[in-house]
């Protein structure tokens, strides 16, 4: 075993840190490092698994033009001829980059290089945009720089704690422990304002289902009832911020306590507690996500709520901030060096001084002046014929962005596709001309930022596989043959990081809180000892100087968008967003057979009246429609959700699933301020799908098959994966997909049931379960067999000899405990909290992702204890 390797994690914007140590060449060991200011040494579930995710499956290891292997210079000379000719011929705004939050800020750093100074447009954007640039916005407007005014450690000195359009417990599950010890240690109050009742919310002080996008009107009605008692802070207001004229007039109309709770549909004397304990609380975090930003008015909340913090004074005070939490690892790196289109680089916009600026530092020929296409309208623009050559790093546009049929028609009919990814096949590398292999986490060598602005070191602790290349690596090479060789001269990524703090530092005269001078001599041997530090100090703001023109922070007039009342087509509206132990595409952690069982399919959540009256049932199939494409999911009859609303994930793709793809149901609207998409409101429909059979094939061996069926996901599991099936006509064609070896089957012709096993040389390869009317056995013990030697044909019982007792869908990922075995030990052992069931059986007594539904399960069978001796 080699020494622990300290890097940082990969998935969202909590930026743990992480201990590695390699096994072998492609294994590690992986574990919290205790030292890093973020985690401290706790890790979730996805962090948990991640040794589960690098080996070498589905990966690009070599550079392809078209479908045929070509060598790095031959692809690298295509890549950089077809841009230029391009640029000579089409102009510079013909062509556009595509990037990602999972780059390293280095490869951020020389890909907007590339385009804003040397290819001369600001097309660069990045999938960031659909996750947090609403927050950008609404920091720029406020502060006059894009800053988060909070560290995770205001979560340990606050005394409430608002959480707005976030399920913490799933989607930042670290920030959610650091929460709950809080709550323990001080007794901090929690208040969870979402439409939807997720795991967040057990054993909240508060939870306000508002209906969806009234945020503007529920964070003016809190500022107007402030204000009304007294609680502003008028002295701080009149040093250190302004407000536009006829502000506190609009603030004061139509934002009164009833008028507010008839727009976010929620009763008012629960909004009254939440008003009283908010003013009642100065030491005061509001957290706020994606259910804030993924709006079309998603600015405008985000200004909502920092109005109501400087207000009251509460910013740049310990335990008091607006906090936006990102989604992905480095979204924030991205930001600091302009990997947005309409951000130039080092906070600076493309203000005619900033232009000069950056393009003599740069000494670019050929300088952006403009901002460039968002994401949406990028791919629009292709659509249109306006887009000739585009290259997408490290992100799947064909799944995530809204209306995604639309996408895959421009990433088809786009003249010139490049593609830099890790792994071979995906929704947009399909579509192609030319496939670069980009080094994956555990071999990417870089820094990355994370929510609260601390700078982390990703080190690799894993060789390169095959012809894989950082991201920096490969687009300073196509820089290089573009003509730009003395440009983009670096070695190694320390170079481009001392660049980069030397541009946040050059000419920054305090007018920009961004500035890495200390970093921009740092040597190669720093660089790599480099420990995580927090940019602009522990507390900005603390001096109530802004970085403004004039010092002072601005409120912003922000007004609630009109909410569309139910149309008949689309009667419902549709949320989307993320499951606990899945990432975005799925591409890292649909590895993980862990992972894989915690949501297995790609569900719809419904309420039970609204699946009453469309005659659905849990687990019965249902196709969601919208004006923009349709997909099918298996349904979960949910009271979590509000009655004429659904919820569906952002996570299959066609590489995992023949329905789930949520991609294609949202509406191509965005903000106007941030060119964010609204993800969370879509008016939908939803109707039941009719099969005549169901049932499951698991296979040996980790290559993909495409199932000729209605509804076929994917599941990783050991050894190799299961796919849940179900559709019409004969299912018997499915057997054409069982591997060759010893057959066994058997039928019951009265239930239409039909069991075959595929063995050879006492190795289960495969098997095959489909019903038209009976029930279907439980997967786990025949997907333990996959494992084991000396399988036979008592296989088709689908259990082993004695008991074997069904431990229900998995709950705790790490230990690998089902619902059943919760409920038995609880019932057994009399167990009444979450610590007790830890105790007896190890759930939760890890990262701790599912204790909040743990809590769920124990509340749940306390009532039907109650209901029980009520009846006696």
């Amino acid at each position: 075993m080699t020494e622990a390797i300290r890097t940082t994690c990969a998935y969202c914007g909590v930026g743990c840190g992480i201990s590695a140590t390699p096994t072998g060449p492609r294994s590690v060991i992986i574990k919290g490092d205790e030292a890093h200011p973020a985690n401290g040494g706790r890790l979730c579930s996805k962090g948990t698994h991640l040794g589960e995710t690098v080996g070498l499956t589905g990966r690009l290891l070599h550079p392809m033009i078209g479908n045929k292997r070509a060598s790095w210079d031959k692809a690298l000379d295509l890549v950089a001829k077809k841009f230029r000719e391009t640029v000579e011929r089409y102009g510079p705004d013909s062509v556009a980059f595509y990037v990602s939050g999972q780059l390293m800020t280095e490869d951020y750093y020389v890909a907007n290089k590339l385009m804003k100074g040397f290819i001369g447009s600001a097309n660069i954007d990045t999938n960031s945009r659909l996750c947090m640039s609403s927050a950008v916005a609404g920091h720029n407007r406020a502060f006059g720089e894009d800053v988060v005014p909070a560290s995770y450690d205001d979560l340990e000195e606050a005394d409430l704690i608002v959480l707005v359009g976030s399920n913490t417990a799933w989607c930042h599950p670290i920030v959610y422990q650091r929460i709950q010890a809080a709550r323990a240690a001080r007794g901090t109050k929690l208040v969870v304002i979402d439409p939807r009742r997720t795991e967040t919310c057990e054993g909240a002080d508060l939870h306000l289902a508002v209906k969806p996008g009234t945020d503007v009107a529920l964070m003016n009605g809190l500022l107007a009832w402030v204000a009304a008692q007294g609680i502003t802070d008028p002295a701080y207001m009149a040093d250190h911020v302004n407000a536009p004229e006829g502000f506190w007039e609009h603030i004061r109309d139509g934002h009164d306590l009833w008028t507010t709770a008839k727009t976010c549909d929620i009763a008012p004397a629960l909004l009254e507690q939440f008003y009283k304990l908010f003013a009642a609380t100065p030491r005061t975090v509001t957290l706020f996500s994606q259910g804030i930003n993924q709006s079309i008015r998603g600015t405008d909340q985000v200004n909502a709520i920092i109005n109501v913090h400087l207000a009251t004074g509460r910013i740049g005070k310990p335990g008091a901030a607006p906090f936006s939490i990102t989604g992905q690892p480095n979204a924030m790196g991205g930001r600091e060096v302009g990997g947005l289109a309409s951000t130039l680089a080092a906070h600076m916009d493309f203000a005619p001084d900033n232009v000069a600026r950056v393009g003599r530092f740069w000494a670019a020929p050929t300088m952006a002046t403009k901002p460039g296409l968002k994401a949406v309208d990028l791919f629009r623009a292709i659509n249109e014929g306006r887009i000739k050559a585009l290259w997408i790093m490290a992100t799947n546009p064909a799944v995530s962005l809204p209306d995604a049929g639309r996408v895959r028609e421009a990433l088809e009919a786009v003249p010139f596709l490049v593609v830099s990814d890790i792994m071979a096949d995906t929704d947009s590398s399909t579509h192609a001309d030319v496939r670069l292999p980009a080094a994956g986490w555990g071999e990417k060598d870089g820094t990355v930022t994370n929510s609260d602005r601390t700078v982390s070191r990703q080190r690799p602790f894993l060789a390169l596989p095959g012809e894989a290349k950082p991201d920096w690596w490969i687009v300073t090479q196509v820089a290089r043959r573009m003509g730009w060789r003395n440009a983009f001269a670096y070695d190694r990524p320390a170079d481009i990081w001392r660049e980069h703090a030397r541009l946040t530092a050059y000419q920054n005269d305090g007018a920009r809180l961004l500035n890495l001078r200390a970093q921009a001599t740092i040597g190669n041997d720093a660089y790599d000892a480099m420990e995580p530090f927090r940019w602009g100090g522990g507390r900005v703001f603390a001096d109530g100087r802004f970085t403004t023109p004039d010092g002072k922070a601005r409120l912003v007039l922000t007004k609630q968008m009109d909410i569309q009342e139910p149309l008949k087509q689309w009667p419902m509206t549709l949320n989307t967003g993320r499951y606990r132990d899945q990432w975005h595409t799925m591409s890292r952690t649909g590895l993980a057979p862990k992972l894989a069982r915690h949501r297995e399919e790609p569900l719809v959540e419904i309420h039970p009246r609204d699946a009453e009256e469309l005659g659905i049932v849990d687990r019965d199939l249902a196709r969601v429609q919208t004006a923009q494409g349709n997909s099918i999911f298996r349904v979960c009859v949910s009271d979590g959700q509000r009655p004429g609303e659904i919820f569906t994930p952002i996570h299959w793709t066609d590489q995992t699933s023949s329905g789930g793809r949520t991609g294609l149901l949202p509406r191509p609207l965005v903000d106007p301020h941030s060119g964010q998409p609204g993800f969370k409101s879509t008016p939908a429909s939803v109707e039941k799908v009719a099969t005549e059979w169901k049932g499951f094939l698991i296979l040996r061996g980790a290559e993909p098959v495409r199932l000729p069926c209605l509804w076929a996901t994917k599941v990783t599991v050991p050894g190799g994966a299961l796919y849940e099936i179900a559709g019409n006509g004969d299912p018997a064609r499915l057997e054409a997909f069982l591997p060759k070896g010893d057959r066994v089957e058997a039928m019951d012709m009265t239930r239409g049931t039909r069991r075959v096993a595929i063995i050879s040389e006492g190795r289960l390869r495969g098997v095959l379960f489909v019903t038209r009317t009976g029930l279907l056995p439980s997967r786990d013990w025949l997907i333990r067999q996959l494992e084991v030697e000396g399988v036979g044909g008592s296989v088709l019982a689908a259990r082993g000899p004695g008991s074997q007792p069904d431990k229900g869908a998995t709950i705790c990922v790490c230990f690998d405990i089902g619902l059943n075995q919760i409920v038995a030990a609880i019932r057994d052992q009399q167990l009444v909290d979450v610590p007790a069931v830890g105790k007896a059986l190890g759930a939760g007594t890890n990262c701790g992702s599912c204790r909040p539904a743990i809590a769920n399960i124990l509340a749940q069978a306390q009532s039907t204890q109650e209901t029980l001796h009520a009846a006696e």
